[in-house]
């Protein structure tokens, strides 16, 4: 058995390495569709589900992982921004306000006939923004690979007034409550086997 990241995202890879456990990743071959009906929460634990259980069948013999973060103000997901005008949008909306960054983490294993999946959930308030903190952060990093337009973990962090929850969580990938996830299904041990790839 091997675990597989079923994700490209560089701070996912960056934070699974630090439970010091081999493991590869796959860019995901699901499809993400957003249904403006749909709960956010749900919509999180499909697309999580969604990309580990699609892995799960071209490598069936191993553990995958899938993972989708949605940031939520004022009952409205903001996923990526498909420009820079609209990152700039998002970021005025979220100055001042206080949302919710949720992160769905799944994992499937056709072979063990395992599926699960969790939701973590952080409160983060920016600061009040000023034009020239938003256009100074859209030129240095442009945010078009992160939900809500802003990563924690790069400049944009400074925005950051308050975080409550795990601060993992908001970089896209909840450490702490992984690790305990797989202690809680029997995982653990198993990982510590594995070899290196």
């Amino acid at each position: 058995m091997r675990l597989i990241l079923a994700s490209v995202s560089p701070r996912r890879r960056e934070l699974l390495a630090r439970l010091g456990v081999p493991f590869e990743t796959v860019r995901p071959e699901y499809e993400e569709q957003h249904h403006s009906v749909e709960d956010p929460e749900a919509t999180c634990r499909r697309l999580a589900l969604g990309k580990a259980t699609q892995a799960a069948r071209r490598f069936p013999e191993d553990l995958v992982v899938g993972a989708d973060t949605i940031v939520i103000l004022g009952g409205r997901v903001m996923g990526k921004p498909t420009s820079l005008d609209e990152a700039r949008r998002m970021l005025r909306a979220l100055s001042g306000q206080t949302h919710l960054v949720k992160t769905a983490v799944a994992l499937a294993c056709r072979d063990l006939e395992h599926q699960s999946v969790f939701v973590e959930t952080t409160e983060v308030t920016f600061h009040r923004l000023e034009e020239d903190d938003i256009e100074r952060y859209l030129s240095l990093d442009p945010p078009l690979d992160k939900a809500g337009a802003y990563g924690i973990q790069d400049w944009s962090g400074v925005f950051v007034q308050q975080v409550v929850g795990c601060y993992h969580n908001v970089v896209g990938f909840p450490l702490a409550r992984f690790y305990q996830h797989l202690k809680d299904n029997g995982l653990w041990p198993r990982l510590l086997t594995l070899k290196h790839l």
